[in-house]
């Protein structure tokens, strides 16, 4: 009990707000929360499917070595990480400059409606019909070795790379999709890029990804396929005209031996964001090549 009198419980409630008690201030303080909780986490989950995520890492790192060492008075280290400090706002925009590019690109082009997830009935049909299509036409291409390379536009626009090609704006159907794709004819050679449900425009330079890492047996297809997701938030999907195998690329990353029932669960899990499939880690992309087996 003398712990409790001895508190200034007067002086205590002099320092809260005055308004404090306010209904409306608790609610907007709710709401405020709430908002920037959300704000945190669509940002981390944005980072999260990007090479930013591996950079993320490295900076908490250094920060945890700058406590140890302030710590442990690790003079000569302490001095090292205050320098690289000093640099640090600069270094982070300079590095993180094709992910904020893509965060803010992504935010303006979708808007709060995109931003948050939603999508019409009327939309989810027109994707749903869209992926049937692609699917039935990579199975197809895939059977009879054809080379294919099909981009899926999100919500960064490509426009100057549609430019780049001959204007189909048809909508998407698998029998037009193969007779893009027959070997020898005029718009066979370069991607066609898809909006929405409709085939915009064939035979379309994209470019070409270069990460080193990336295995000798993986062509230009696939390549080019890479470069244009490490510069925007588009699908990818690539038909290798030697082994038949259908890849799938996303956010930098390619997903190679996919079938019939996993490219289709990772176009809807990417394009309308359901997440009530299997093997959600591994279709969504990452740096790097991964395989799934058939």
């Amino acid at each position: 009990m003398n712990f409790l009198d001895n508190l200034n419980f007067e002086n205590f409630f002099k320092l809260l707000p005055s308004d404090i008690l306010n209904p409306l201030s608790i609610i907007g303080a709710a709401i405020d929360i709430i908002i920037i909780t959300f704000i945190i986490y669509k940002l981390i989950t944005l980072v999260q499917e990007t090479r930013a995520f591996s950079l993320l890492k490295g900076i908490l790192l250094i920060i945890l070595l700058a406590i140890v060492s302030k710590l442990l008075n690790l003079r000569t280290i302490s001095f090292l990480i205050d320098n690289i400090f000093a640099f640090a706002v600069l270094a982070i925009v300079i590095i993180f400059q094709p992910e904020i590019r893509r965060a803010l690109e992504k935010l303006g082009a979708g808007g709060i409606k995109n931003f948050f997830g939603s999508y019409s009935e009327e939309y989810k049909i027109k994707i749903t019909s869209m992926v049937e299509e692609v699917v039935k036409s990579c199975v197809e291409m895939s059977a009879q070795y054809i080379g294919a390379l099909i981009v899926i536009e999100k919500e960064i626009k490509i426009g100057e790379f549609i430019n780049t090609g001959t204007k189909i704006d048809s909508l998407t159907s698998s029998e037009l999709i193969q007779n893009i794709f027959v070997p020898n004819t005029p718009l066979h050679d370069g991607a066609i890029i898809i909006r929405e449900d409709r085939i915009m425009a064939a035979s379309c330079f994209l470019p070409l990804t270069d990460n080193p890492n990336l295995s000798k047996e993986l062509g230009t297809r696939h390549r080019a396929a890479l470069g244009i997701t490490e510069i925007s938030d588009c699908i990818v999907i690539a038909v290798s005209e030697e082994s038949g195998k259908i890849s799938y690329a996303i956010n930098g990353g390619l997903v190679r031996n996919l079938n019939k029932d996993t490219l289709r669960k990772a176009l809807l899990l990417n394009l309308l964001k359901e997440s009530n499939h299997k093997s959600k880690n591994i279709l969504k992309g990452r740096n790097g090549v991964k395989k799934v087996k058939k």
